[in-house]
């Protein structure tokens, strides 16, 4: 059996705030623990597909730069998909049709999550994203990468948010929480010697239940539609050909497949940086 696991940092064990998470540039005070707790929970994901039966596991990092994870924190016998800039997949750069699941381990609720720990839909830019008309998020999309390739997404781990949100995308799915939010910056933690049973036990549940669970699929042709928090931001995505202004904040576009929906979703999020930064 071939599993698939996708990793975030924002839903992880322990964590409240980007100061600690933001990536290994020196800049984030706790990144060491935050690196650790990662590798935590994510182990306690890989521990518990292979007690129901996983031979061949991927694990994709998914954070920032995605070089978060070092391998030689992880159970042996993985391999570890690290790095960012190539491939069209964005957080499922890797998968295909060829595996049996996906886990999503440490993710976190979309942009205007209430309470929820750290929300946001891959930038800070975005204020809100739908796909097909529906408000959608990182789990969102990820689940629909997976599920162009048939693959159905069994087992999430996040705040008490984010699983609510899981829990309404993918029915069946099983989630383990990790934290309870109070606000964006604040939440109660649950301590690792409880987390890490927990997301082993749903991943062994989720991997278990693959036969009840279908894999997410998006209607295609696909239409996705951002709604940034700057007006230049949308701007500069409104260059590409095929996206067109809704309003001075919104773009949007409809494509052929969900995969060529997701790779736009990704590049417009791209494109938005460099408007934000420009100096007109």
């Amino acid at each position: 059996m071939k599993v698939y696991i996708s990793a975030d940092i924002e839903g992880i064990t322990g964590l409240v705030s980007w100061s600690q998470c933001g990536r290994p540039d020196g800049k984030s005070f706790d990144f060491a623990f935050a690196r650790r707790m990662m590798s935590h929970d994510v182990n306690a994901a890989i521990r518990g597909v292979r007690a129901a039966g996983a031979t061949k596991i991927v694990v994709k990092d998914s954070h920032g730069n995605s070089k978060n994870l070092l391998i030689d924190d992880l159970e042996p016998g993985i391999e570890l998909v690290s790095g960012h800039g190539s491939g069209t997949d964005g957080m499922m750069m890797g998968i295909d049709d060829s595996f049996d699941a996906a886990l999503l381990v440490g993710y976190h609720g979309m942009a205007g999550t209430l309470a929820g720990i750290m929300e946001h839909t891959i930038s800070g830019g975005v204020h809100r994203m739908w796909v097909n008309g529906v408000l959608t998020g990182e789990m969102g999309l990820s689940a629909g990468v997976a599920g162009r390739f048939g693959v159905p997404l069994v087992m999430v781990s996040s705040d008490d948010a984010g699983c609510r949100e899981a829990a309404e995308l993918v029915p069946g799915v099983v989630t383990a929480t990790t934290k309870y939010g109070f606000g964006r910056y604040m939440g109660r933690l649950i301590h690792p010697s409880e987390t890490g049973p927990a997301i082993e036990r749903a991943a062994e549940e989720g991997i278990r239940k693959l036969g009840s669970i279908q894999p997410k699929r998006y209607d295609e042709p696909t239409h996705v539609k951002i709604e940034f928090n700057r007006s230049e931001m949308a701007d500069m995505c409104a260059k590409l050909v095929t996206i067109s202004h809704v309003d001075a904040y919104t773009v949007e576009g409809t494509y052929s497949s969900y995969i060529d929906a997701h790779k736009v979703v990704w590049n417009l999020l791209a494109l938005s940086g460099v408007g934000l930064d420009t100096q007109w």
